[in-house]
């Protein structure tokens, strides 16, 4: 006999009801208004609750029902503080896996370092889970296809917690404006889109840089340090490799690219509408040769597209100085400023009028309606590649030609090892 599979809210939702109907149940149990039924509460777990996790974790009010049910971290101290933040209702996990097997979380929020990130997003879509990642989405791009295939298979919600997409960034205001001002031809073709100190973006490149004198020190007994590293290589503990400061090595992530790239690019690759292809030609300008351990310092990456359109990323901390005032975005017959100023001027209004382009739609809405969020796995991963592309063109010191189509570097092995990186066992895709 065929049995109608129900959701969770639907089987709390008719619970609610049969017991209603014979004993006397909290009012936050029933509904209406002023209350939340659990059957129309998304609930969550938190993966990672160090300094970003802990945005994720929301305590879980008296007299309502409980959102954050549980929350994970392999050190002892970050459990803490998460499961004090959520407050009743919530659990405590040290592996994430068991986590995994609960069937009444309906999303996860992935706030690990990022060689951490794509392998729970997937594990938590085949079982089941709408997922909230931190950026970037992958920490390889290898990793990054995977994910969005596996979020399609599943049929999950993913997106990557970017937000710019949906507003801005800084004075950027609405990027849908943005959008309409690129693609109305006002600004002519080919565009240049410029990221970098002189149209108001921060690499945070220095800050983000590792260290190169590590010495090995004791692991704290707080701390799974094995399982911490996971599908990274094993190296000896130092402080500086974990937590807040893992972004400045190459195991973990990507240093001020990394951390701050998806937040810049998500949005650039909308506004360029871009979402579904990339760059064919990608070239850096850093210090060789890089360092193999510690993320280092890097001038420009210069990014081309197939019908010219141009990227140009610059960090403003290493190289020759860069303009204190450049546009954003550029063409042959305009230019936009981060201040909003156009040239020639009142170009934004002669674009007001035009059709707005497809809504987006955003993380709690598509868990709600099964929609694809508006940047969805496949959208998140084209714009992570871009920081991965730039990452690789560091590492290996020059020009560098990408198939957008079959993700791969054409007629370079070396440049194609850092698309797909070895795992270290038994973790893999």
């Amino acid at each position: 006999m065929h049995r109608k599979r129900i959701s969770r809210r639907q089987f709390v939702r008719d619970a609610a009801a049969t017991v209603a109907a014979f004993y006397i149940v909290p009012r936050h149990v029933l509904g209406g208004r002023g209350y939340t039924p659990p059957s129309e509460v998304i609930t969550r777990a938190v993966i990672g609750t160090g300094g970003m996790g802990m945005s994720h974790v929301l305590a879980n009010g008296e007299g309502k029902p409980p959102e954050t049910l549980a929350v994970c971290d392999v050190d002892q101290n970050h459990l803490a503080n998460g499961l004090k933040r959520a407050g009743r209702g919530c659990e405590g996990y040290s592996d994430f896996r068991k986590l995994l097997e609960r069937q009444d979380i309906d999303t996860v929020h992935i706030a690990t370092p990022p060689h951490w990130h794509a392998l729970i997003a997937i594990a938590a879509a085949q079982a089941g889970k709408d997922v909230l990642g931190e950026k970037p989405t992958s920490r390889t791009i290898g990793e990054g296809r995977v994910l969005a295939e596996t979020i399609r298979r599943y049929g999950r919600v993913y997106q990557v917690n970017t937000h710019f997409r949906f507003g801005g960034y800084y004075q950027f205001g609405a990027s849908k404006m943005l959008r309409k001002l690129a693609d109305s031809g006002l600004l002519g073709t080919p565009l240049i889109a410029r990221v970098g100190a002189g149209s108001g973006f921060n690499w945070k490149v220095k800050e983000w840089s590792g260290r190169t004198d590590l010495t090995p020190q004791s692991v704290p007994d707080v701390l799974d340090y094995d399982f911490w590293l996971g599908p990274a290589p094993v190296k000896p503990y130092h402080p500086h490799r974990v937590h807040q400061s893992f972004r400045g090595y190459w195991d973990y992530d990507g240093g001020g690219l990394s951390d701050m790239g998806q937040h810049y690019l998500d949005p650039v690759q909308y506004i360029l509408n871009k979402d579904d292809t990339g760059p064919v030609e990608i070239e850096a300008q850093a210090p060789w040769p890089p360092h193999p351990d510690a993320v280092g310092m890097w001038g420009t990456v210069t990014m081309k597209y197939a019908d010219g359109t141009m990227l140009i990323l610059s960090s403003g901390e290493w190289g020759a100085p860069q303009p204190q005032e450049q546009p954003f975005i550029e063409g042959p017959k305009g230019k936009l400023y981060a201040n909003y100023r156009t040239d020639p001027p009142g170009l934004f209004e002669q674009v007001s009028a035009l059709a707005d382009p497809p809504p987006l739609i955003d993380f709690d809405t598509a868990v709600r309606t099964r929609q694809q969020p508006g940047g969805n796995a496949d959208v998140t991963h084209r714009s992570c590649t871009l920081v991965n592309l730039a990452n690789i063109a560091i590492r290996t010191g020059r020009k560098l030609r990408w198939d957008p189509v079959r993700e791969q570097f054409v007629g370079d092995e070396q440049a194609n090892r850092f698309v797909d990186q070895p795992m270290r066992a038994p973790w893999h895709l």
